[in-house]
């Protein structure tokens, strides 16, 4: 079997298919990735000559890229290709609109044009909206998107259900909660928290801190993929989660927690002395969560890592890999992305 794996250089997409790999070595992969500031080829290193993986550095709104690698004999994708982060399409729509819309549409046009048996689009839980102090999200609840990243992802989930609808192609979404782990770009909550506080930086929470998010350990996410790729029924969608819904404010301490662990020697002990909060942003989502209950009745999947141990084990792997934490910020926008959002922004 050959999948082709959009966006496959980025933090998801990359640990899918080390996962995928470790769990059917003999399968082969094509990862397509535009290798913008968050796709780095360092997260797949090791794989060439091990394993049938091939990497094709592109862009998914390319329709001769895609045709080209598709015609080479693909039997799924699953695309992880996206402007992923709300911050950034605040500041430029335009580029969500084009990679997370425009993209998939022509991944979907070549996998109807080359006869692919699946096509499975990972998307969010963000397309949901926002929650009040009850409830949660299922696969029937109205797409009420407050961002312009989760405007772009909800245009690309419709587009899916409409060529499945129209052209009857075997398609699935996934609508995944908040990832944390491994190989993450140190714009999202977690990795810029360990990042800031290794650095002796201010760790900025937005607003009062108790927005709720759902937190998924990303190789139970793998996982799950894998399970919708090979028995998600057609055309259905899949709620992902991980079960747990700590406000922010609870995972900015349990890392400080964690990092006066594992540095019990820093003279920044105790780290929560550096939390910091700034303005929140605008539109920022109160809570999520997220109701589990289809993919665990219809493909047995659950997930399986504590929150508290993959926060541990994440912290570890940014320790470990301080290489990879600097090769990030050198080679991206990083620094003045930090400054655009949080310098000057206190509460």
């Amino acid at each position: 079997m050959t999948i082709l794996v959009t966006g496959g250089a980025g933090f998801i997409g990359s640990n899918f298919i080390r996962y995928m790999f470790q769990t059917y070595p003999d399968i082969a992969i094509i990862n397509l990735d535009a290798l913008t500031y968050a796709g780095n080829p360092d997260n797949l290193t090791g794989l060439s000559g091990r394993y049938r993986y091939t990497f094709c550095h592109g862009d998914i709104t390319d329709g001769k890229t895609v045709d080209g690698i598709l015609e080479q004999g693909v039997d799924a994708v699953v695309n992880f290709a996206a402007e992923s982060h709300v911050d950034r399409s605040i500041t430029d729509p335009g580029i969500f609109v084009r990679t997370n819309v425009l993209g998939t549409q022509v991944l979907l046009d070549g996998a109807r044009k080359f006869g692919l048996r699946k096509y499975l689009q990972v998307s969010t839980d963000e397309v949901y909206g926002t929650l009040g102090k009850e409830g949660y999200f299922t696969e029937e609840t109205p797409l009420s998107p407050n961002s312009p990243y989760s405007a772009s992802k909800a245009g690309a989930d419709m587009l899916v259900r409409a060529y499945h609808e129209t052209f009857g192609m075997n398609v699935n979404i996934t609508r995944c909660s908040n990832n944390f782990g491994p190989r993450q770009f140190p714009e999202k909550l977690i990795p810029l928290m360990v990042l800031n506080a290794l650095n002796v930086k201010p760790l900025p929470v937005y607003g009062d801190g108790m927005q709720i998010r759902d937190w998924l350990y990303v190789d139970d996410h793998c996982e799950a993929i894998i399970r919708v790729v090979k028995n998600g029924r057609d055309g259905e969608t899949y709620c992902v989660g991980g079960d747990n819904q700590p406000p922010n404010i609870e995972i900015v301490k349990t890392i400080c927690e964690i990092l006066d662990e594992l540095q019990p020697e820093s003279a920044h002990c105790p780290h929560q002395n550096l939390i910091s909060y700034v303005a929140d942003r605008p539109g920022h989502d109160r809570r999520y969560d997220i109701d589990i209950s289809k993919i665990e009745n219809e493909l047995g999947w659950k997930p399986s890592h504590d929150l508290r141990q993959g926060l541990v084990d994440t912290v570890k792997w940014y320790l470990d890999n301080p290489e990879w934490i600097q090769a990030i910020v050198q080679q991206s926008d990083y620094d003045s992305w930090v400054q655009t959002n949080y310098t000057g922004r206190k509460a």
